[in-house]
This record gives C-alpha cells, sequence and structure tokens, in this order.
C-alpha cells in the first residue's frame, strides 16, 4: 500500500471528528482492505478483483461511485493500427466500454491511436495533459518513446499506466497492465508441440521467427515458448532450422519467411508469435501450395484471421487474451488513480520486473487461452469477440460445423 501511516491517521482523526458533527451527511463506512484516500475524501474504497471481471462487464459498476470521487481526464494512447488488429477491433471499443459501465461520460475519458508515430503519440499526450488528464494509459511503440511520455507526464503529476507492454526504464511510480507474457509464449511453444504430433510432422526443422526485438512483450513470449521447444532442440528430436531478425510487420514478416523457407527447403513448421505475422507466412505457404494440416504455425490476439486460419488448417491454434479482461482491468486501474485512492491488491496482483530500472512494477495480469478448433466454440465465440457470421462466411460454414460453432 502506497498510502503513509501519517496520512491514514489523519484521514482517521477526520473520520472521527466528522462522527461527532450531526447534519454532516458524511458516509463514514470502509471497505476492509482498501484505502479510504482520494478526492472523495472518506467515502469507501470498493474491492475489485483481477479474477472478477466478465464478459458483460458488470464488475465495472462496482465502480460508479469512485468514478464520482476522481478529478481530470483519463487519457488512453494505443500505437498503431497494423502490427496487430486487435488495437482496433478490440482494445479501443472494451476500454469506452469498461468506462462508461463505471459511469464515466465521453468527456471524461479520450481515446488515441498514434497510427505507428512515436511523435504523434507525443502529441496526444501533450494534449491530453493540457486537457487537465489526471492518469494516462500508455501502450507505447517503444521502450525510448513510452519511457520520455511517461517521464513527462509524471513530472506534471499525472499518474501513468503501461497498458499491454512493459515501458523499460520508465519512471518507477507507475503500474503496468497485461496478461502473464511468458506464459503467452508458452502456450504457443506447446501449441507448436501439440501440432506437430497431431499433424504428424516428420523430422521436425522449426523457424523460429521472433517479434519486434525493442517490444518487452517480443522478449517475454519468446522466453515462453524458448522454454518449451529447448529441450526439443538439446535432445534432437526437433532442429532448430534458423531465427532470423524479429518483426511485428506482416510484410516484413512474409519476406523473411519466403527467404528461409528458399534458403533452407527442409523447414517444415514455424513459430509465428501472432496471427499477422502466421497470416503473411501462410499467404507464402499457399503460393507454394503446401496443402493444409501439414505446416504448423502458431499465434496469438484470436484475430478474424487467425481463428479463419485455424478452421483452415494452416495455423495450429492462437492465444485468446481476453482483451475485456485487460480492459476492463486497466480502466478499473484508472478510475483508482483517477480518484487519489490505492488500488486493492486483489486488483493488482503481481509485479514485473524492470530490468532496466532493477525494480518490481506492480502489474495486473489476466489470464491467457490457447485456442484450437476444439474450443474455439467456447471461448472466442461464446464470448462474442468475434460474430459467427464473420468466422463462418463462405466456404468456412462447413469447417464451423464441424467444429460445433454454427448456431451460436
Amino acid at each position: 500500500m502506497r498510502t503513509s501511516w501519517r496520512r491514514l491517521a489523519i484521514v482517521g482523526l477526520a473520520s472521527a471528528a466528522l462522527a461527532l458533527v450531526a447534519g454532516c451527511g458524511s458516509d463514514n463506512n470502509s471497505t476492509e482492505g482498501a484505502s479510504p484516500t482520494g478526492t472523495g475524501g472518506t467515502a469507501a474504497v470498493p474491492e475489485i478483483d483481477a479474477a472478477a471481471f466478465t464478459a458483460d462487464f458488470s464488475e465495472m459498476k462496482k465502480l460508479t461511485d469512485i468514478a464520482k470521487q476522481g478529478k481530470g481526464l483519463i487519457g488512453v494512447l494505443l500505437p498503431d493500427t497494423t502490427t496487430s488488429a486487435r488495437y482496433v477491433q478490440y482494445d479501443a471499443p472494451y476500454l469506452k466500454q469498461a468506462f462508461e459501465a463505471a459511469g464515466l461520460s465521453s468527456d471524461q475519458f479520450k481515446i488515441d491511436n498514434a497510427q505507428g508515430s512515436a511523435a504523434t503519440m507525443q502529441q496526444q499526450a501533450e494534449a491530453d495533459i493540457t486537457a487537465g488528464a489526471s492518469v494516462l494509459l500508455i501502450d507505447p511503440l517503444d521502450p525510448g518513446s513510452g519511457a520520455a511520455i511517461e517521464s513527462n507526464a509524471v513530472s506534471k503529476g499525472v499518474k501513468v499506466i503501461d497498458y499491454d507492454r512493459l515501458v523499460t526504464g520508465g519512471p518507477e511510480d507507475r503500474y503496468y497492465v497485461s496478461f502473464d507474457n511468458v506464459k503467452v509464449g508458452g502456450l504457443i511453444g506447446q501449441g507448436e508441440v501439440d501440432c506437430i504430433d497431431a499433424w504428424k510432422v516428420s523430422k521436425p526443422n522449426i523457424l523460429i521467427m521472433d517479434g519486434d526485438p525493442t517490444d518487452n512483450n517480443a522478449k517475454l513470449f519468446a522466453q515462453g515458448y524458448n522454454e518449451v521447444l529447448q529441450p526439443k532442440f538439446d535432445d534432437g528430436s526437433y532442429v532448430k532450422a534458423g531465427a532470423p531478425a524479429g518483426t511485428w510487420d506482416p510484410q516484413t514478416a512474409a519476406t523473411t519467411f519466403e527467404q528461409q523457407y528458399t534458403a533452407h527447403s527442409n523447414i517444415n513448421a514455424v513459430v509465428t508469435p501472432n496471427d499477422d505475422n502466421a497470416n503473411a507466412v501462410i499467404s507464402v505457404l499457399q503460393k507454394n501450395k503446401i496443402p493444409p494440416n501439414t505446416f504448423p504455425t502458431t499465434g496469438q490476439d484470436a484475430s478474424p484471421s487467425g481463428l479463419q486460419n485455424i478452421l483452415k488448417g494452416f495455423q495450429c491454434g492462437t492465444v485468446y487474451k481476453p482483451i475485456y479482461l485487460e480492459a476492463q482491468a486497466a480502466a478499473a486501474l484508472a478510475l483508482y488513480l483517477r480518484a487519489g485512492a490505492t488500488p486493492p491488491t486483489s486488483l493488482v496482483n503481481a509485479t514485473t520486473k524492470d530490468t532496466e530500472l532493477n525494480a518490481d512494477i506492480p502489474s495486473i495480469y489476466t489470464p491467457p487461452v490457447w485456442v484450437t478448433t476444439d474450443n474455439m466454440a467456447d471461448t472466442v465465440v461464446k464470448d462474442g469477440a468475434i460474430k459467427t457470421s464473420d468466422l463462418c462466411a463462405g466456404a468456412l460454414a462447413s469447417k464451423c460445423q464441424e467444429a460445433g460453432i454454427s448456431g451460436r
């Protein structure tokens, strides 16, 4: 807890004094384990559990009082529309829904996308601060520009939250909201292993294609899948065909894969760290007339293209990171900080090491899920992350029926 004993004592004395004054109308109830501090004075601070968020956003309604206590704009800065489809399709609308479910009006939060430009994100941050932002929620394009934006914000009294990507080297006084990204990588690695077995790939020669090396998440994903695959390389059951420079740009990924595949014709499996890169690789495989269910690829984000490639038999699976969970966790945390309240430990459920600072950053982790044809109906489709009409269009109708998706 960040609230000092001195401050707690002052608040306690103030509460006792107010209790003696008749007719003052103050609410002196408290919530166990939560700080009573904030711009709302002695109002109770609700306990929110990171594991309690649901697809109907009902948990956010518990934060309406804390939303009323807070002051200032909450600014959300998203990175681009190219490295992943998620930011437009999921993050922006889910964050908006979370804030509105807690009672914020449209003039109390602002969601921007930098369209791949660090300079644009800097300008958006400055505009939010000028407009009276008290909290910035930042998914940076790279750690350096993210750290500069955050340091400037903190110097002006603005609270900052790293959203989805950790800003290594950023201010120590910040929070981080994401998924357990080493676990995400572990799911990718195990998904590759399971798929190699299921598709009966003989003498697996695996190309490892990482995400952008400047992205801390890409490093954590790689840590996770390498922990799964390295023992296979060490005992000779798998061959590591190569590990070219990583990228989040699909066109670059396609070019890289085509070059590697031309140079090493024995490559028969690839670790791809997200659906967009997987889709780029699959386009090369299809150009080379590689049949389905023979050449494993992996992914994450449960994007429409990724889910459809799974149904077609060109992608083994995808890591579904229910972004509605991450968005609610981030929105809830922003509301506590906006109200000057200490977030409960039931919400801030982890720490993440910033290796540049050698500091543990208070964090919220939400759980990822590996999705295949076996559980697609009960995960992304059930959650409404994709419409059946979009997923099962045209020739995929029969594949959806086989996967038990039709009619949902």
